[in-house]
């Protein structure tokens, strides 16, 4: 019998995933291993390693189930309302991580600086987020705030919710940051065509729109480096 539909007890020690990872760290586990350590326990059928295997299986993989809600994770076959919120406050502590280096005074120098800031909370995202980092006349990050999350291929922003947002912050410039949920960050058309008219609207406002970043799948592209803006 495979590992994923052994019960636990049933599976070597040095393939458990809490016993791989004390040996051999974190990192050295499969998404699904570290998935069955939230989850703790598996069912009388698999163990938690299976189970792990099949929610993500199920999901679509790690993209798919960060956009899963309480109601659909209980809708997996093993999954009762303990498990599924587990895996929601790992996800929601993942998120909680990507942002929390916006309170060490984040300054954003490059479309580096963005993409590393950025990358981990929006690449795995089903649909597309679009979001604005608004910053200080030292280009520190004073807040960050999705302000639109579209379809799988469309994200609709109109000028004036970013622009009031940077006024609510007193920003003296503004990054727009959004997804591509295909991993490809190639600018659309449409993108293109936001891109101008947020340069032009900070223009007539007087805050700058310093760039565009798209995140895709460990990629990331600057519209301002491509000369679209």
């Amino acid at each position: 019998m495979e590992v994923m539909n052994m019960l636990i007890r049933e599976v070597p020690a040095d393939e458990r995933p809490r016993e791989r990872m004390l040996q051999y760290g974190a990192e050295a586990l499969s998404h699904a291993e570290l998935l069955a350590i939230l989850l703790r326990t598996g069912t009388l059928a698999e163990s938690a390693v299976g189970l792990a295997r099949r929610i993500l299986c199920e999901s679509g993989g790690l993209r798919g189930l960060v956009d899963m809600s309480r109601e659909q994770l209980t809708g997996i076959k093993g999954i009762g309302d303990a498990k599924a919120l587990q895996i929601l406050a790992g996800i929601e502590l993942g998120r909680r991580l990507a942002k929390s280096a916006l309170t060490e005074r984040v300054t954003i120098r490059s479309p580096k600086d963005v993409a590393e800031l950025l990358s981990e909370e929006l690449r795995y995202l089903q649909k597309e987020h679009f979001v604005c980092l608004f910053l200080n006349t030292k280009n520190h990050v004073l807040a960050q705030e999705t302000l639109s999350m579209g379809s799988l291929n469309a994200s609709i922003v109109h000028p004036r919710e970013v622009f009031r947002a940077a006024i609510k912050r007193s920003s003296a410039s503004i990054v727009c940051v959004h997804n591509h949920p295909s991993g490809d960050p190639t600018p659309s058309p449409e993108d293109v065509s936001l891109t101008q008219r947020l340069v032009e609207a900070g223009s007539i406002i007087g805050i700058e729109v310093l760039d565009h970043v798209i995140i895709g799948d460990q990629r990331f592209i600057s519209l301002k480096e491509q000369g679209f803006m």
